[in-house]
């Protein structure tokens, strides 16, 4: 019986106009990701470059993958690194939205998104065509099409290099977002952690600005629910609201400081 997997939920709110909402899993659970599906976030962020199983690991992904597809939760991955190869193993296993880290030019971006299409900006793509999980192992209808018509690619925005390449690379064909990365452009215009100084700001302004006048889906990370509000006002369509520690830190902070034990 050939199996048809359903639409890409986030790259249909995003194309459509929407603003989609998720969590990043910094413990890499499965059984986390189910949850988060349960909950009702729009995507769960798993980020490979800074923590995580290995990408070529692919029983592990695949672990994940299926938490996410029985709550209908899409994943959002971040990739260590920038290699073509890197962006086809993660689609073939069955991932939808990738990312690729410290990008700094456009011929960069392009060769990695030509990786996950059949058919590219008129011509041939660079994806293999094989039976993987991504085809159910050769039980899927129309997987050419849907493929190319379903994946997203995305670049992270987080060099000195990619902010003076921006409409270069807003240019890319089929380019699905940017994530705009403000902590490592504090590092690279030399202010680390220091998100508030004049040239971080303005180095995130340049790139956010561009690419809401390009018409490319903006996204990045929510410093609270009233800075993603003003975020969401501001273009961005994809944002981050926290991370599984970082929920654990604050509640069960609480609950020791609320905790009234003996003398």
């Amino acid at each position: 019986m050939a199996h048809s997997p359903p639409g890409n939920q986030l790259r249909e709110r995003v194309q459509d106009g929407g603003v989609a909402v998720g969590v990043l899993d910094s413990t890499y659970s499965p059984t986390l990701v189910e949850f988060y599906g349960e909950l009702g976030v729009d995507f769960v962020w798993l980020d490979f470059e800074h923590g995580g199983p290995d990408p070529w690991d692919g029983p592990t992904v695949e672990n994940l993958l299926r938490a996410a597809e029985r709550t209908g939760v899409d994943l959002l991955v971040r990739l260590p690194d920038r290699d073509p190869s890197l962006v086809r193993k993660a689609l073939d296993l069955g991932v939808r939205n990738v990312f690729l880290p410290r990008v700094e030019t456009a011929a960069e971006v392009e060769a990695a998104v030509k990786a996950s299409r059949f058919e590219y900006d008129g011509g041939p793509g660079d994806r293999g065509l094989g039976s993987p999980r991504a085809r159910r192992w050769g039980l899927a209808e129309d997987y050419v099409a849907r493929e190319d018509r379903e994946k997203m690619v995305g670049a992270t925005i987080e060099t000195r290099e990619a902010v003076e390449n921006i409409d270069d690379i807003l240019a890319v064909p089929e380019l699905g977002f940017v994530f705009l990365g403000p902590l490592d452009l504090s590092v690279a215009y030399g202010h680390p952690g220091e998100l508030d100084h004049p040239e971080v700001q303005e180095a995130v302004e340049t790139a956010r600005a561009a690419a809401v006048d390009a018409g490319v889906p903006v996204g990045g990370l929510g410093f609270g629910t009233e800075d993603a509000s003003e975020k969401a006002e501001d273009g961005y369509q994809i944002l981050n609201l926290g991370s599984t520690t970082g929920a654990l830190e604050e509640v069960v902070s609480g609950w020791l400081e609320a905790f009234d034990g003996p003398e």
